[in-house]
């Protein structure tokens, strides 16, 4: 996951609307069932199916009241800690 990418998603959902970001996951996971794809291909559009799920989560913290500058640092705080263990 890389944090500006969250960023900037996360930005896009607030001058938008966060529909879009979900039918764009929907999209980009029935494109992994393309069985010609290569293993390549597929973890990037995996990157970017996970960049999409964490700007949703920090767009709910957001909407929840956390200010947006701690819910990308908790965020991201989690998924590191995620990633250690």
């Amino acid at each position: 996951m890389k944090l500006p990418v969250i960023k900037q998603l996360t930005q896009f959902v607030e001058d938008n609307d966060e529909d879009y970001l979900i039918e764009t996951i929907e999209t980009l996971e029935n494109l992994t069932e393309v069985p010609s794809l290569k293993d390549e291909e597929l973890d990037v559009i995996g990157e970017l199916i996970s960049n999409m799920y964490g700007a949703l989560e920090v767009h709910k913290m957001i909407k929840d009241g956390t200010p947006k500058k701690e819910a990308l640092n908790s965020f991201m705080q989690r998924v590191l800690g995620a990633i250690d263990k």
